[in-house]
């Protein structure tokens, strides 16, 4: 597995589990009662920063597992690599505007800071996790 692909790999677990882990602590927060009412941003901010930093991790320790096996070809990357890379970025940008364009329907009709914040929260999230799936299909299968 090259580097880059680990690295796709890695973000892609990473994002999954941030998203569950924050819905699961948002949920639980709420206990049945209405989701405004939750402290959300604290646990928005420690997800998003916490799943920056273990993806990194992640993807560092893997090119260190990975560097034992094969240390000639640890860092390496080519054009299809990077052809794969492109192509995966912006299949998960068309979540992001989707989130941006809701972002601002959601303000035209006033709505509650917790569900602008999270439509823009889930659509990052949707664009790390597509996005990967993306990349990880044409690694698998390549580039049409």
């Amino acid at each position: 597995m090259v580097y880059e692909e680990r690295n796709m790999w890695s973000s892609l677990v990473v994002s999954v589990i941030g998203v569950i882990m924050y819905v699961v602590v948002v949920l639980q927060r709420a206990a049945g009662g209405p989701l405004t009412e939750v402290d959300w941003w604290p646990v928005m901010l420690w997800t998003i920063g916490g799943s920056i930093v273990a993806a990194i991790a992640v993807s560092i320790v893997w090119g260190i597992i990975a560097g034992t096996r094969d240390p000639d070809g640890v860092g390496r990357s080519d054009e299809r690599d990077r052809e794969i890379a492109r192509m995966g970025s912006r299949v998960g940008q068309a979540f992001v505007v989707i989130a941006g364009v809701g972002v601002i329907v959601l303000c035209g009709f006033q709505a509650h800071w917790f569900w602008i914040a999270n439509v823009m929260f889930f659509g990052f999230a949707l664009s790390a996790i597509v996005g990967g799936i993306a990349g990880v299909i044409a690694y698998r299968r390549g580039l049409a």
